[in-house]
C-alpha cells in the first residue's frame, strides 16, 4: 500500500518518535487484509483534509510486531490516536470518513 507524501510509515524504529507531538492518528494495517485495503483511500482523504492539523501515519503489523503487541493490536485495521504521546481512542474496523473526522475534531 504506497501512502502519499502526506502520510508517514512508522514502524518499530521511528513509531515513539513518529506519536511525540501533536495530534497523530495512527492507521495499524496489513497488506494482505481485505478491510485494510479498503480503508487505505478513506486514511487518504483525511490526510488530505487535516493537513496542518494532524499527522496521519500508518504501521504494517507485519513488519512492525513488537509496536502492534506494545498497543494490543489484535485485529485489523485497528486505528489509535495519539495526542502528544499519549493513547486518546481507539477504533477497530473498517470506518468512514465521517467516523475518523469526528474522532480527530474530539481530540484537537
Amino acid at each position: 500500500m504506497a501512502a502519499s507524501n502526506q502520510i508517514k510509515n512508522l514502524n518499530d524504529d521511528n513509531f515513539d518518535q513518529g506519536v511525540l507531538s501533536g495530534v497523530v492518528l495512527v492507521d495499524f494495517y496489513a497488506d494482505w487484509c481485505g478491510p485494510c485495503r479498503m480503508l487505505a483511500p478513506v486514511i487518504e482523504e483525511l490526510a488530505q483534509e487535516m493537513a496542518g492539523k494532524i499527522t496521519v501515519a500508518k504501521v504494517d503489523t507485519d513488519q512492525a510486531m513488537s509496536v502492534a503487541s506494545r498497543f494490543e493490536v489484535t485485529s485489523i485495521p485497528t486505528i489509535i490516536l495519539f495526542k502528544n504521546g499519549q493513547v486518546v481512542k481507539r477504533v477497530v474496523g473498517l470506518k468512514d470518513l465521517d467516523a475518523l473526522r469526528k474522532m480527530v475534531t474530539e481530540a484537537l
